[in-house]
């Protein structure tokens, strides 16, 4: 049996998506971040570990945007970090220093290899970054220090066997 090379990806999310995640088995994402080559050569300096941490955040980024759509949705960021064959991954944005892999279906619990939320002390900065992130990503000063205070607070780290109490 040939082995598959995995590629870890990181998933924005949402709290409620999470539940989803819970209840069937999946998370209904189909875009995330990771090492790519575009993002390899971007930062020819950076080493790996570096390399995954900018794919991470922008992850945590777009979980802002994923919360600016569901203002009902408790104001935590969540990345869901999964390991997927890297065969499954498609690349669609090919831009240098690009991160964006689009999955070809929903996520599988199986693949789940650690989620990551903010604590509830995040909540008001989380909150207001996800208000102005696509002023921010749009180049606005303001907004983008609105999204670097949300951005100061450190994702928390839980096993996939945490998901009930984390729910």
């Amino acid at each position: 049996m040939p082995i598959t090379e995995q590629v870890r990806v990181y998933v924005p999310a949402t709290v409620p998506l999470l539940a989803m995640l819970k209840e069937s088995g999946q998370l209904p994402v189909t875009e995330g971040h990771t090492v790519t080559p575009g993002l390899r050569e971007w930062y020819a300096e950076g080493d790996e570990e570096e390399l995954e941490y900018v794919a991470f955040t922008r992850a945590a980024q777009a979980a802002l945007q994923l919360l600016r759509h569901d203002p009902k949705a408790p104001s935590r960021r969540v990345v869901v970090s999964a390991d997927v064959p890297a065969s499954a991954l498609v690349r669609e944005d090919n831009e240098l220093g690009s991160s964006m892999v689009t999955l070809p279906q929903p996520l599988s619990i199986k693949s789940v290899a650690a989620i990551h939320v903010d604590s509830a002390d995040a909540a008001e900065q989380v909150a207001a970054a996800a208000e102005v992130v696509l002023e921010a990503l749009a180049g606005d000063p303001d907004a983008q220090f609105t999204v670097d205070g949300a951005e100061d607070h450190e994702l928390e780290w839980y096993a996939v066997t945490e998901l009930d109490e984390l729910l």
